[in-house]
């Protein structure tokens, strides 16, 4: 990143102007917008796969690294395209049709916030770990998109959910949602641990606690004299822990490269894994429609509310592990605390 970049891709807002190739919004319009930018038009996107879109990421040292571009994002770094994020009063949205969308102005502006990117990256997990009715889940982290990964599965059908973390509080909410709470700093080989209350294995498990999760001293020592970007225990643990012919899924963020992985029992159990960024404009209406029928009710996520003018305190505090209720901040503009008839809409 570099100094003056604007971060955030996670955002609600009023469209204030149109260019002349928008279509479908109108100024005025109440929009979700979403994080994933893409072109509409490429085979990826015609596939649904708009995080693998051609078109809208001018990275070439993504190119160089991954051997292909991925979609651009907002505030994402250079690595996705360097777009300015929405953590601001303003926000230039390109390619408005496919990536806003707009909303119902009478659903409540925090389930509207927390569908943008939380809830439709935990149900974007679910798909690619393939959960479904009646299985046994596993899900590393519980964090906001964690838990929610974890409340979806139970949605679609699963009949356990393992939330796995180390933060007491976090540990605390999955079991308070229903889940089976698994503590890391008690059991650091928490693969073994799994096997050891549930024998077979799970049969999908979730990754959702990023390339900096990590237990092992050598893996910190490999990436403080940056011999290793990313680090592979929360991988290992999951190969270890899923039954053989089972699914493991990937969504926290992995970007470069890590050492002992364990290459031969993926192989050798038969595991299907994959990962990868939200398909956002895959996911709209349906996930909308099922909020907005009373289905899901994502504002949960939203454990803390402040005006948008407090933004790097807010910051601080949650670096340091300060943040009332320790998952997302809800941040609301100047225009947003208007007195108009839009006082609901929180950026």
């Amino acid at each position: 990143m570099q100094k003056g970049d604007i971060m955030g891709h996670e955002a609600i807002g009023i469209v204030e102007k149109i260019g002349p190739d928008v279509k479908s919004l109108s100024v005025g319009d109440l929009v979700m917008i979403l994080p994933i930018i893409a072109c509409g038009s490429c085979d990826y996107c015609k596939r649904g796969e708009y995080s693998l879109c051609d078109t809208t990421n001018p990275s070439l040292d993504m190119e160089k690294t991954y051997g292909h571009r991925l979609a651009g994002m907002f505030g994402y770094a250079l690595l996705y395209g360097g777009y300015p994020g929405n953590q601001a009063e303003y926000c230039r949205v390109p390619n408005a049709d496919l990536t806003c969308v707009r909303a119902p102005e009478d659903l409540d502006a925090k389930k509207l916030l927390g569908l943008t990117h939380a809830t439709t990256t935990a149900w974007h997990a679910c798909e690619l770990g393939q959960v479904g009715q009646g299985d046994v889940v596993g899900v590393w982290g519980c964090g906001p998109v964690g838990l929610s990964i974890q409340r979806l599965a139970l949605l679609r059908g699963a009949k356990k959910v393992f939330g796995i973390d180390k933060d007491p509080l976090r540990l605390q909410l999955a079991e308070g949602f229903g889940m089976i709470p698994v503590d890391v700093s008690a059991h650091p080989e928490v693969g073994d641990y799994i096997l050891s209350i549930q024998p077979n294995g799970v049969d999908r498990a979730i990754e959702a606690s990023g390339f900096r999760s990590t237990q092992k001293p050598q893996h910190a020592a490999m990436r403080a004299i940056g011999l290793e970007r990313d680090t592979s225990d929360t991988v290992a643990a999951m190969i270890k822990a899923t039954r053989k012919g089972g699914n493991l899924a990937l969504i926290g963020d992995f970007f470069y490269s890590t050492n002992d992985f364990p290459i031969g029992p993926m192989m050798e159990k038969a595991l299907t894994v994959r990962g990868g960024q939200v398909y956002s404009q895959k996911y709209h209406p349906f996930l909308l429609d099922m909020v907005a029928q009373g289905e899901y009710d994502p504002s949960w996520v939203f454990t803390h509310e402040d005006d948008f003018e407090n933004i790097a305190e807010n910051y601080r505090k949650f670096s340091r592990h300060e943040i009332p209720g320790g998952l997302k901040v809800c941040l609301t503009t100047e225009y947003g605390r208007s007195p108009m008839d839009h006082d609901q809409y929180g950026v």
